[in-house]
């Protein structure tokens, strides 16, 4: 499982050019083509595909993004579960694939697609489906996908299904997802004489809550944002999403940020920052910049998704008890997204269904793989954070459980957040182009105290609305 550090920055994009409701496109850690051979050897028994696979079949199936050496306790947890994996399926061959330092390269993964070079199960983010598509990469796995290759299928949060499918067809099976909400440090909420148990759940309450966190002085700031690296952007969007507004139309080919609820989140922003100076003074803050303010008892509070306080934890040496976490302010919608495994198209039925079952061991099974939470715990890897958690029904009743027995970390924290659960919302069209469009508001509002706010959204909507119509 890949670092929140690098996921945030697949989400927020440091690339500009990517598709869809794109958080990039995303380069799969493996080294490069699928196995050669895509025919296995034996058979599955069935030509159905909704018949889960044989185990007396012989295949071999190339993954890529398996934990590399340097993450020792991760890469001990893959190879128990290709052993365990193996006692059902003794014939199938599990190739990992990583690569040196982190899994996941933009411009890689977008050659990889062109050339057709990906694994047989690769790895992206929700928001690359429309890219993996244009460039027929993965294949249509509706039919094979059932509760009886899948047994848990129906406790999956059909939300996050759904972002893995286009013309009601499905095209990749998720292993975590994200919803963002409201970040804080406990100790200067406490320090500020706030409730840290209860943080802000409007926006006008945040801004009363800045005030008094700045008020400490010290150079501490109340409330963060981001404002370059298109970063800005998808904070904007997410602000939007917040106070029930949108960033692009229903049609997908129009701006829709320019007006009423647009305008409120800007002239908060701007209010904030320099009426209020809550904001600091420091600003063209990208992903990572406001992890380590807070982190160091410089910032008060920001948006975030729950696996930056893991990457604050293992990355920057902070404690997880300094952290507490609750839903978006305002809590009309809250921007959402998640990863997922692909399967190469063109490649056998049989790798294929082998693909499903492994995916189905290892990523969708409460108890097992990744949601073993008494391994996690026992192997030193954090356990509490409250996602990715996409169960419903009896399966979220059970790994909830689970994942409070184990905890390493005080999941009382997150309470907020984990009882006031906010719909989540896809990323528009086009994402990270619109973003990059949106960090010049963003940048505008916090640099500039006579910033023209129509102006800035204004031009805005204009380069937003050409971004899209070149679809």
């Amino acid at each position: 499982m890949r670092s929140a550090r690098f996921r945030r920055v697949r989400r927020a994009g440091v690339m500009t050019l990517v598709s869809a409701v794109s958080l990039t496109a995303l380069a799969a850690c493996g080294t490069s083509s699928s196995s050669d051979d895509d025919s296995g050897t034996g058979s599955s028994g069935s030509s159905d595909p909704a018949a889960p696979l044989d185990p007396k079949t012989k295949v071999t199936i190339t993954i890529d993004c398996m934990p590399p050496t340097a993450k020792q306790a991760e890469l001990k947890e893959w190879k128990e579960d290709v052993e365990e994996f193996n006692k059902t399926y003794p014939n199938v061959t599990i190739e990992g694939r990583s690569t040196p330092g982190q899994c996941l390269e933009p411009p890689r993964f977008t050659a990889m697609l062109k050339a057709k070079s990906q694994p047989d199960v690769f790895y992206t983010y929700f928001t690359d489906l429309p890219q993996v598509l244009d460039n027929a990469g993965a294949e249509d796995i509706t039919a094979y996908v059932t509760d009886k290759s899948v047994p848990l299928l129906k406790d999956i949060d059909p939300n996050v299904m759904a972002s893995l499918k286009q013309d009601g067809k499905l095209y990749g099976l998720p292993t975590s997802n994200y919803t963002m909400g409201l970040l804080v440090n406990r100790k200067l909420f406490k320090d500020a004489g706030l409730d840290p148990d209860a943080p802000p759940r409007t926006w006008e309450e945040v801004r009363t809550a800045a005030k008094k966190i700045a008020g400490l002085g010290k150079g501490i700031a109340g409330f963060g944002e981001y404002s370059a690296g298109n970063t800005g952007g998808w904070h904007f969007t997410a602000q939007m999403y917040s106070v029930g507004g949108e960033v692009v139309d229903a049609s997908g080919k129009k701006a829709a940020f320019n007006g009423t609820l647009g305008k409120q989140v800007a002239e908060n922003l701007h209010a904030m920052r320099w009426e209020d100076d809550s904001m600091g003074k420091t600003q063209l803050l990208k992903w990572g910049d406001l992890q380590k303010q807070i982190a160091t008892d410089k910032l008060g509070m920001f948006l975030a998704a729950p696996d930056d306080i893991a990457y604050m934890v293992q990355q920057l040496g902070a404690k997880y008890e300094n952290f507490g976490m609750g839903p978006i302010p305002g809590e009309r919608n809250t921007l959402a997204g998640g990863n997922a495994y692909m399967i190469k198209k063109g490649i056998s039925p049989d790798k294929v269904k082998a693909a499903i079952a492994w995916l189905n061991f290892k990523n969708l099974s409460v108890g097992k793989g990744q949601f073993d939470w008494a391994r996690t715990k026992a192997d030193g890897l954090p356990v509490g954070v409250p996602q990715p958690n996409f169960w419903l029904n009896a399966s979220k009743t059970a790994d909830d459980e689970a994942r409070i027995e184990h905890a390493t970390m005080p999941v009382e924290n997150f309470r907020s957040f984990m009882d006031n659960p906010v719909a989540g919302k896809a990323e528009p069209p086009k994402a990270q182009e619109v973003y990059k469009v949106l960090d010049n508001v963003m940048s505008g509002i916090l640099t500039n105290k006579d910033a023209d706010i129509d102006k800035l959204l204004a031009t805005a909507e204009q380069q937003v609305n050409q971004v899209l119509a070149n679809q």
